[in-house]
């Protein structure tokens, strides 16, 4: 099972210009194919003057990601195919996106070639602006201490790549940790090292979490 893939690191847009075509794309992380669609319609409706609202979007970790496209009236396999493909081969393929690409149409015919070339670009620069992260699979672990504890043990997870994912403070501080399933031996090390083997793990659900 794969336990970590690559997905945008913000929502941003980027435009480039092609023979006095406009070409302007927008990025967004998106959690199901609901929400992918819907922001082609936001799009849609914002932008109403445009000719075309393009699309390509990846969902879920790979090998076998969710994948959809759509050229919205251009000519097929122009637009939303070579969007597509910037997407699986970016930075060795991001998921979890959809790409729209508004275009405004400048008068002058770009030809097949040209229009799929116009609109991987469009993807790629505003993929370049927003930049990747990484998301790994991590189990997670809660761990409960006591208050004097809790500022050298938090200390001592973060130097040794433990995500604190949250941290809540009531009679006690605790703490909610994440770790891929096999680093569970070093993190139960290291936590009975930070604190004298007077608090313990309890293990929790998995979840995918963000690694900046």
């Amino acid at each position: 099972m794969v336990s970590s893939h690559l997905t945008i690191a913000a929502d941003g847009e980027a435009e480039i210009e092609v023979r006095r075509s406009r070409f302007r794309c927008t990025l967004r992380r998106v959690e199901d194919e609901a929400a992918a669609r819907l922001l082609v319609e936001q799009l849609r409706k914002q932008h109403w003057d445009a000719r075309h609202h393009c699309s390509a979007f990846r969902l879920g970790p790979p090998p076998q990601p969710v994948e959809r496209s759509n050229d919205d009236g251009e000519p097929a396999g122009t637009a939303g195919a070579p969007m597509l493909e910037v997407l699986r081969g970016y930075d060795g393929g991001v998921t979890d996106v959809v790409a729209v690409v508004t275009r405004w149409f400048g008068g002058v015919l770009l030809g097949t070639g040209g229009l799929a070339r116009a609109y991987a670009e469009a993807v790629r620069t505003a993929l370049g602006e927003v930049g990747t992260l990484r998301r790994e699979l991590v189990r997670e672990y809660t761990l409960s201490v006591a208050y004097d504890v809790a500022g050298r043990l938090e200390t001592g997870l973060r130097a040794g790549a433990v995500a604190v994912l949250d941290t809540s403070y009531d009679a006690t501080v605790t703490f909610r940790l994440g770790a891929s399933p096999e680093d569970e031996p070093r993190l139960v090390a290291l936590v009975a090292e930070l604190t004298a083997g007077a608090s313990a793990l309890v293990p929790g659900e998995e979840s995918w979490v963000d690694r900046r």
